[in-house]
């Protein structure tokens, strides 16, 4: 495609139509064309350069060797100043030095410049394969663009997640440090704590031997449950029992003259020597409650009480 994109960019060396050009002139204009055609276009552009007087022909022509050497900057200024060549084919060749310097949008209205003025299907052809190149360097800059744009949001999720696992790891080493805390508290004093768990052993083991003990003998349990209930009989009779005079005799509340005796105080003094008689058997002392209720009867009414 390349020999049809520059296709207009013939050399012109129409400079030997001036009829006032001199003998060197048409020698610098014979070797001008030569080195053109032998691809030598920094020389043909000098050579052209040398040969006197101003014509838009000569300025077209050095614009064609500039084109061809690619200093396109140059040949862009040539052809603009060469101002009486056909326009449409001047905004034809300032198209295609754009086109090479990758400048589309400055191609595409030149060929658009030059379509204006005269149809031509090599200046068309130009134009659409720059719209085509202009179309996919945008598509391009747009991929680029996304592409920026995803991994922007992907470096986000990264730092949150960085983020986020550097809480962890921070709350991790938090835990870690206070455990190595209280490790060291129980390594500072391993006795306590050794102390401390023999002693829960020691109640346990003598629970459990505790139990078996009763397990064993339970008559001796029942017995110490018998024990534990006539104490209490034993606190109680005491608080029932009546005052004693300096003989050890009951007190029956009357003037200490009455020497005559109740008959119940007699059967109550007989029953408390019986119960002494009992208690001092089973080794124990004290007057049970239970035991001074077993056999005692309704107290006979004296005679000679009064009814009121």
């Amino acid at each position: 495609m390349k020999h049809r994109f520059l296709k207009l960019l013939i050399a012109h060396c129409s400079l030997l139509i001036f009829g006032n050009a001199g003998i060197t002139d048409f020698q610098a204009i014979d070797e001008a064309t030569q080195a053109y055609e032998a691809k030598q276009y920094t020389r043909s552009e000098a050579l052209l350069k040398k040969i006197d007087g101003k014509s838009a022909q000569k300025t077209y022509d050095i614009g064609n060797a500039q084109y061809k050497s690619k200093n396109y900057d140059a040949a862009i200024k040539s052809y603009q100043h060469a101002k009486g060549v056909d326009k449409a084919t001047r905004l034809h060749n300032i198209g295609n030095s754009y086109f090479q310097k990758k400048d589309l949008e400055k191609a595409i209205k030149s060929y658009e410049e030059a379509l204006k003025i005269r149809e031509d299907k090599d200046t068309r052809f130009n134009l659409e394969l720059a719209k085509k190149m202009k179309k996919k360097e945008e598509e391009k800059k747009n991929q680029k663009k996304k592409k920026k744009d995803q991994q922007k949001e992907k470096n986000k999720k990264d730092k949150k997640e960085q983020e986020k696992n550097q809480d962890k790891k921070k709350e991790d080493q938090n835990s870690n440090n206070e455990k190595k805390k209280e490790d060291a508290k129980k390594k500072k004093d391993p006795k306590k704590d050794e102390k401390k768990k023999g002693d829960e052993k020691d109640k346990k083991d003598q629970k459990n031997k505790n139990d078996k003990k009763d397990k064993k003998d339970p008559k001796k349990k029942e017995d110490q449950k018998k024990k534990g209930d006539k104490d209490k009989d034993k606190s109680g009779a005491k608080k029932e029992q009546k005052p004693k005079d300096k003989k050890g005799e009951e007190s029956s509340g009357q003037p200490k003259k009455q020497k005559k005796q109740d008959p119940q105080s007699k059967e109550e003094k007989l029953k408390q020597q019986e119960l002494k008689r009992l208690l001092k058997k089973m080794g124990q002392k004290g007057t049970p409650t239970m035991m001074y209720q077993m056999n005692a009867g309704k107290p006979k009414p004296k005679e000679d009480v009064n009814p009121w």
